[in-house]
This record gives structure tokens, sequence and C-alpha cells, in this order.
């Protein structure tokens, strides 16, 4: 395929294109555009990796990685004379725009999404070695500009992609819920590509697609667990709201924030006492010994000023302060948690709990194979950096990367059943890419989920007739007691929804609250 670039918005500086948009001599699955001094547009190859900003190594190295086993991939399936099945995914993120220090990783949640496919993809080609019909992914990166703001660009360039690639059969990722995402949603629909989102919870997202599979539990669910949790465990009723919802953005156009809040006002009722908006600088001693449930409901990108805010409470702090699940991507950063107050403990949601180090060990001891296997390819030598797990260097697995993986290994095994039964003449036929299409990739998963559903890393994956996202997916509270303190792991005190069997969902209180 040949090698397609094109700039738009930008100029040629010198000897190479700006900024950090590069041709490849060598041709490949390469597309990318300057749009408001953003590259914008897709990669599979080295050749273009997305983000040359200072302090975002870590962004760039599991390109890198990604785009190794890209090669070694396509060399497996050109030894076997194309006996298995070969698929392409999309990565589709945001993966340049953010204003950031040279020391802060500023695309935590885009690089551990990246880091989960990249174990999907690792896991196939050692499965590949010793299992027929086992199939071997490509991954394309593709980069949608800050807030996803230019992805309707990035979609115009994958529809082309897929019209002249058949093996590319859908996109994971799209990262944050807002009216851009919806609008790249909608145009993915009509070009025919199923969407698997990892993290994606606004409420009702799933209307903009009839592809659309989102991995976690929409924001309803989230929402009736913190009021479950401050009525239950807290035995709370007065609960204070505070919302932000990024820079240059509002509460009408962050869909995960605007249903989050309504979520929260229907739910709570008048026991919302104080519902506002939080700007980066306003003072909260009002809050300083709060009894009620303080519940942070914006974006993580306004949570550290709000933790500095409250370091004015001294030894008075409020004390039940609880965020949503984007303030993961805050406690992810231990740049930023060293310098935040040690006097606030805080508990925020999880959407991946159960694809943390220690329930990955526990997992492991009683022979879930499945979540063992995952476990096993963290820890690899030869993938992620740091590998992850480790007894000797214990570094967390990340929010995201279990999601990631989920969302991608549904597409597989969908186009493994199908590959089998179309080989049912002979296994040893060449796979034709053309025999499938992503609607029909799409229909498989939800048939080999109407029965007990998708055994996920994080959590049973389950969806109902008519809709695109799950039922009682597991969602938790995790606790941190002093948040400079990143050597210490944050302990479950609450979840609710199924883990492994369709059974009726239920909450329950891990850990004592103190």
């Amino acid at each position: 395929m040949a090698l397609t670039l094109v700039v738009a918005g930008g100029a040629w500086a010198g000897s190479r294109w700006a900024p950090g948009c590069h041709p490849s001599p060598t041709g490949g699955r390469v597309s990318v555009q300057v749009v408001e001094g953003e590259c914008v547009g897709y990669s599979d190859r080295a050749t273009q990796i997305f983000n040359n900003d200072p302090g975002q190594e870590a962004l760039r190295t599991v390109q890198e990685r990604i785009f190794a086993q890209n090669r070694a991939a396509e060399e497996v399936w050109e030894r076997s004379d194309h006996r298995g099945p070969y698929l392409t995914l999309v990565y589709l993120g945001t993966l340049t725009g953010n204003r950031t220090r040279a020391d802060e990783e500023s695309y935590v949640s885009e690089r551990e999404e990246l880091e989960g496919m990249a174990t999907a993809q690792y896991a196939l080609l050692q499965e590949s070695a010793g299992a027929d019909g086992a199939a071997l992914l490509r991954i394309v990166v593709a980069n949608g500009g800050r807030q996803m703001r230019h992805a309707d660009r990035a979609v115009a360039m994958l529809a082309d992609l897929a019209r002249d690639d058949p093996t590319v059969l859908g996109v994971v990722g799209l990262v944050e819920s807002r009216l851009s995402t919806a609008r790249a949603l909608r145009e993915l629909n009509r070009v025919g590509l199923p969407v698997l989102a990892p993290t994606l919870s606004a409420d009702r997202i799933d209307a903009n697609s009839r592809l659309y599979l989102q991995v976690s539990a929409p924001n309803t669910d989230q929402v009736a667990m913190v009021e479950s949790y401050a009525r239950q465990v807290l035995k709370v009723g007065e609960a204070h709201v505070y919302w932000t919802t990024g820079e240059d953005s509002s509460l009408t156009e962050d869909l995960y924030v605007g249903t989050l809040v309504d979520g929260l006002r229907q739910r709570f009722g008048t026991r919302i006492t104080r519902l506002e908006e939080w700007h980066t600088g306003r003072r909260l001693t009002a809050e300083c010994g709060f009894g009620g449930l303080l519940f942070y409901a914006g974006r993580w990108s306004e949570f550290d000023g709000f933790l500095r805010a409250l370091r004015e409470c001294g030894d008075n702090p409020p004390k039940h302060l609880v965020a949503d699940d984007s303030v993961n991507r805050y406690m992810a950063n231990p740049g930023l948690r060293a310098a935040a107050p040690g006097n606030v403990p805080v508990t925020y949601v999880s959407k991946a709990a159960l694809g943390t180090c220690a329930a990955l060990r526990a997992a492991e001891a009683r022979r879930d194979e499945a979540r063992a296997s995952f476990l096993t390819w963290i820890q690899a030598d030869n993938l992620l950096d740091p590998p992850r797990c480790r007894p000797d260097r214990p570094h967390p697995v990340g929010e995201r990367v279990s999601l990631a993986y989920d969302a991608s290994m549904m597409v597989v095994r969908a186009l493994e059943s199908l590959a089998a039964r179309l080989h049912h003449a002979g296994p040893r036929q060449r796979w034709e890419p053309n025999s499938v299409n992503p609607v029909g990739v799409h229909a498989e998963v939800l048939r080999q989920n109407a029965g007990q559903g998708y055994p996920g890393v994080a959590g049973l994956i389950r969806y109902p007739p008519d809709s695109g996202e799950p039922v009682d997916k597991r969602l938790a509270l995790l606790r941190v007691e002093r948040v400079p303190d990143v050597a210490t792991d944050p302990v479950e005190v609450y979840h609710c929804g199924t883990a492994d069997r369709p059974e009726p969902a239920t909450c329950v209180a891990v850990a004592t609250t103190r």
C-alpha cells in the first residue's frame, strides 16, 4: 500500500515536516496532516511516531513496541503462507496538544490503552507459535488531536484506509466522552467501522453508533455506586459536588462531566446542598471540616489544583473526599502526586480494580487462567517498559491497560470464531481478509456475548440487545490515605457489579474506611 502524506495548515521547515510529521520513503500505512499545529492522522510504523514533546518518552516507547510487533506479526503471517486470520485494529486517541512540563507525563491514559493493545498483540504472537487458527494483530496508531478536536480529519483518513485494506476491522480508544467524540462515532458508524471504547462512559453515548461497544460501565452505574457508598458505608446524607470540564471546554461540550453531573443531581436530589463549577485558583476553605460527601465530578487535569486548594484546611480537612474515575489519570502520575498535600485522603472510582497487581496475583493463585496469562504477559522482559507487577519491581499495571486489552481481544476472538467456521473444509486453507467485514465481526462479538458474556480481565462484559453499554460491569472505589505516598498501593473499599459470572449485581464494602 503506497504512502499517503498530506500536509494541511503546516509548512516545510528546513529538512523536516513540522511539527513531528515525517514522510516515509519505504511506504506503509501512514497518513498525516498538520492541523493547527498538531500532527493528525495514522501510522503503523516507526517512521511516524506521534508526539515529540519533552517528557513523553513513555508514549513514544509503546508506539515503537507496537510498530516492532507489527513487523513481527506480518513476518509470521507471511511464513505461514497466510493460513491464519490476520486483522488490523486502529487505536484512535488524543496523542498531542496537552500543555505539559518537560518532567510530566501528560498522556497516561493514551499510553496505558496502547499498552493494553500491545499486550494483546504480544499474546497473539506467543499463541501463533503453537495454536492452529490463532489470529495475528497489526495495530495502526491514530491521533485525533487535543480533546479529539480533529477527530473528523483522522476519521476521514481512516475511512480511506479501511476501503483500501480489508484487514481493518475496528477502532479502539477515543479516550474522552465529548461532542467531538460523538461526531467521530457517527462518522465511523457511517463508514461501517465498529468502535470498542475501553473507558468512555457518558450516558447513552452509544446512541451515536449502532456499531459501538464500550467496555466500562456507564455514568449511571458510577453515580449509583457513589450514592450507595455514601449512604451505606459513610452513612452521610448531605453532599457537595464540584465539577470541571478541562481547558476551553464547557458542560455542554463535555458529555462525560455533563451526564455525570445530571446523574448526581437526579440520584441525590435535595441531599446535594452545593453544586458548583470549580476553577483553578479558587479557595475551598468552606469545605474544611465538612462531614458529608465532597464529590469531585470533574476532569483529572484540574484535580491537582483542587487538592492544593484543600491544603489550607491543615488538620481539619473534609471528612469524605470522593472523586470520579477521571482522577485515576492523576493518581497514575507520580510527579503530580509528589507535590500534593498529604492531609486529605482520596477515594476514587476505578473501572479496572480487577486488573491491579494484587487482584491479578490473587487470580493466579486460584488458577484463573485468563488473568494469570495476562499477568505473565505484562511481566515479560520484552513488552512493557517497565514490566508490571514484578515481585522485585512492583510497578502498577495502570487503570486502562486491562480495559484496552479486553476491547482488543473481544474483536480477536470473534474473528477467530468466524475463521474457524469459514475454514471448516480445511484448517490449512489460506486466510482471505475479504471473507469477513467489520460489520460481520461486530455481529459476531455480540453473538459470542449473548450467552455468559465475555470474560474480560477487568470483569465480565455483557451487552443487552439494544445497547452498547455493558450490564452490571464491575466498578470499584479505591482509597489512598496520603496522596504523595506513591509507593503504597490504593486499597479497594467498595465495589459493585459482576466479576466473572452473570449473577444479580450487588455492592459490597471490601474494607473498613477510616
